[in-house]
């Protein structure tokens, strides 16, 4: 077994091991358990920085060339394989995964919902880790949709069990619309497998290996690209994240805004248009128009909102929707921007979400009415807030501005009546998002002090757990924003021969 062979295997089997451990020891080794299981997320970040060591394969024009694969019999009698990989596409997106699960792990080492049971709130992230990553190294279509289910249970729990007052309602609901995304994309893999006679998305990308008409594509990418539309998520299909956000605890919210939701931006990329190009070129007008109407809707919901959480949350649909209307121009630098908006959507929401909930731990309250004047008893907190809102309405310099700015040229670019409006009307989604965010720092942070943060007194001060967690999300939030190469150079050479499938 190669290096690189060892490293994909580690990435999935150590949080495995971590959350076995976690889990298992008793209530009064509640801190070992949580301090296992971080140094468990550490190692498996360690491990999936190291995937960057081997050499990688020479560009060969293949839209899928994965740098170090895995690939052996499963169920051999079914012709299933395990078949894992990692490219310039899955690696900055796994990368990420990691990092977000080792941060929220650390705070949940100073801050959990529940003393005495954080070692199993530990234990399901590092399930959800694997459920994440297996996706996005999963390179058969049926282990990909194995993975893509992994993350259901732990994620109902982590909102079920450790959410606010409504949390068994907004789990519910995550459920069902996950489990209605999941029957269209079971049903869409076995479109694809019983037509190609194989999962294996390397074969399937191949237009040499690939024999579905241009019926049956059609066919597959409405389903597959439906199924990613719940969990991405896409208007209107979206009504389950805000509650969803709003009753998850901290790092649940961070979790499924970060990585969770990119698990169907990239399936949509990888799968469903990599699959199915001509039902994706067929379907790219419907797309961008839906992708455009969640960047417009997610703005006015926003400029209406008076939670923080909520407000954070429907602010991802917006986000999420200039990542979507970049796959949906199917060009180059449509792709690049929705690749790179992806990350930086982790990071900054991520950020958001962790800030929010220090906010709502010293204050007890998410009501925008009752945060005012945050700048006055909790500078740091208020600096660090205002950071993260800048980055996340599209500042140049800072990691949200690349993203939606290259989704808009990218529509320019595909040219046309439709797709040059769709470019206007982003760019105005993306105006809107400055209005909400202004409007947000403005009632929160400005202003006399409102008695929930008045008497906030020592607890004003950000703790170790903060300090540990959000740091390396504010840097990363400037260096991305700096040097957008550190994402886009990996992935420059698969989405350049996927855009030349479609002569862009």
């Amino acid at each position: 077994m190669t290096t690189g062979q060892t490293l994909l295997l580690a990435a999935l089997l150590l949080p495995a091991i971590g959350a076995l451990l976690a889990a298992g020891l008793p209530e009064r080794l509640d801190r070992a358990g949580r301090i296992a299981g971080t140094a468990f997320a550490a190692a498996t970040f360690g491990v999936v920085l190291a995937m960057l060591a081997p050499v990688r394969n020479p560009g060969t024009g293949a839209r899928i060339n994965p740098w170090s694969e895995i690939d052996v019999p499963w169920a051999p009698t079914l012709s299933l394989r395990f078949h894992l990989g990692v490219d310039g596409i899955s690696y900055p997106l796994v990368l990420l995964t990691s990092l977000l699960t080792l941060l929220c792990c650390a705070y949940c080492l100073w801050k959990v919902p529940e003393p005495g049971r954080g070692r199993l709130l530990v234990a399901l992230l590092l399930v959800l880790e694997i459920g994440i990553v297996g996706v996005f190294l999963a390179l058969d279509l049926v282990l990909f949709f194995v993975f893509f289910e992994v993350v259901l249970l732990p994620m109902y729990a982590v909102i079920a069990v450790w959410g606010g007052a409504d949390r068994r309602r907004a789990a519910r609901k995550f459920v069902l619309y996950t489990l209605f995304g999941s029957v269209l994309l079971l049903v869409g893999v076995f479109v694809v497998v019983s037509s190609a006679g194989t999962g294996d998305l390397v074969a399937l990308s191949d237009p040499a290996t690939r024999p579905m008409t241009s019926g049956l594509q059609l066919l597959a990418f409405v389903l597959l690209a439906a199924a990613f539309a719940v969990k991405s998520p896409l208007w209107p299909l979206h009504t389950w994240l805000p509650a969803a956000h709003t009753e998850a605890p901290t790092v649940g919210s961070v979790v499924l805004a970060g990585v969770l939701l990119k698990m169907g931006t990239y399936g949509l990329l990888r799968v469903a248009v990599g699959v199915a190009p001509d039902g994706a070129e067929r379907s790219a007008p419907v797309l961008g128009v839906l992708a455009t109407a969640a960047i417009i809707v997610g703005g006015l919901v926003c400029l209406a909102q008076t939670e923080l959480k909520r407000l954070i949350a429907y602010s991802s649909v917006g986000h999420m929707g200039f990542v979507l209307l970049g796959i949906a121009t199917l060009t180059a630098t449509g792709l690049q921007a929705a690749l790179i908006g992806n990350i930086a959507h982790g990071i900054v929401t991520g950020l958001l979400f962790f800030i929010a909930g220090g906010i709502k731990d010293r204050t007890h309250t998410g009501d925008l009415d009752r945060l005012g004047g945050l700048r006055e008893t909790a500078p740091a907190l208020s600096g660090v807030l205002a950071y993260a809102a800048i980055a996340s309405l599209g500042l140049p310099g800072l990691a949200g501005f690349w993203g939606e700015a290259f989704a808009v040229v990218a529509a320019f670019e595909r040219g046309g009546p439709l797709w040059t409006t769709l470019g206007v009307l982003a760019a105005v989604g993306a105006a809107l998002a400055a209005a909400y965010f202004l409007r947000l720092l403005r009632r929160v942070t400005h202003g006399p002090a409102a008695p929930a943060v008045a008497g906030l007194g020592p607890a004003a001060r950000l703790g170790p757990g903060e300090l540990v967690a959000w740091s390396p999300l504010v840097a990363l939030t400037l260096v991305l924003g700096v040097l957008p190469p550190i994402v886009l150079s990996y992935s420059a050479d698969p989405v350049a021969a996927l855009a030349e499938v479609f002569g862009r």
